[in-house]
């Protein structure tokens, strides 16, 4: 079957207040990929999201966008929320990513999941997390990235309570410095974790200054993907996980 765009498709859900994944993803969009979006929801705009919003949005019916996301016959399917899988644990993480493909018959990564997948691409175990969540969370992501054998040795965190859209409005260099923060001498690399948060435009600043490899949601996520698609060739200007052959 010819693809529209000659390569590739890959439908993306985005929680429906976010407003950064789909610029990034434009931005690391291969060539020959056509993008595909589709809103969901679960939680409440209005509320702080903390571990009972975000477990609400792991835990919301997923039915009516992934209708619509396999009517473009998608050959991936990108699940662009890490909070919400993060808050449920590894084993949920990886049970809603196995329902998508099996309902949707397409290859599945989700935010989370690719978190894990980049960090034994590149076989680091000690990291330093940031993130713009608040603490709860933050310790649910701790706890899910030690199951898999990697364990946190800095952290950092913007110090407030922000709401849904304070995450997506943080700054590149204010997403630079979080990611500063939480450098650490026995850190092999750090993972910048939100897909709401503008890291894919400070993570090769931040290699630069740290000298070890960054890791984002977003980032992390087309890497998987491209990987699901066959699509091998490396990419610049996005950090060192992209510039990796994938095949």
């Amino acid at each position: 079957m010819t693809k529209s765009r000659g390569r590739r498709r890959f439908g993306i859900l985005v929680p429906f207040t976010n407003t950064n994944l789909e610029p990034d993803m434009v931005l690391l969009r291969p060539d020959g990929v056509s993008l595909h979006f589709a809103r969901m929801g679960g939680y409440d705009q209005d509320e702080i999201p903390d571990a009972n919003q975000m477990h609400g949005l792991g835990a919301a019916d997923l039915a009516e966008p992934l209708f619509l996301l396999q009517g473009v016959r998608p050959d991936v399917i990108l699940y662009g929320c890490t909070s919400a899988t993060l808050t449920h644990g590894l084993d949920f993480d990886r049970a809603l990513a196995e329902r998508i493909r099996a309902g949707i018959e397409a290859k599945t990564v989700t935010a989370a999941g690719a978190l894990v997948h980049a960090l034994e691409f590149i076989g680091v175990k000690r990291i330093g997390f940031a993130s713009p969540y608040v603490s709860a969370i933050n310790n649910m992501a701790i706890d899910f990235l030690a199951e898999v054998g990697v364990e946190t040795v800095a952290r950092s965190e913007v110090g407030e309570a922000l709401d849904n859209y304070g995450q997506g409005e943080l700054n590149p260099q204010a997403v630079y410095d979080l990611g500063l923060a939480a450098d650490h001498t026995e850190a092999e690399a750090l993972v910048l974790s939100c897909t709401d948060m503008r890291s894919i435009e400070t993570i090769a600043r931040l290699e630069q200054a740290v000298g070890k490899p960054v890791i984002s949601s977003n980032q992390a996520m087309m890497f998987q993907a491209m990987q699901l698609a066959g699509i091998g060739e490396p990419m610049t200007g996005f950090g060192q996980l992209l510039e990796r052959a994938r095949l």
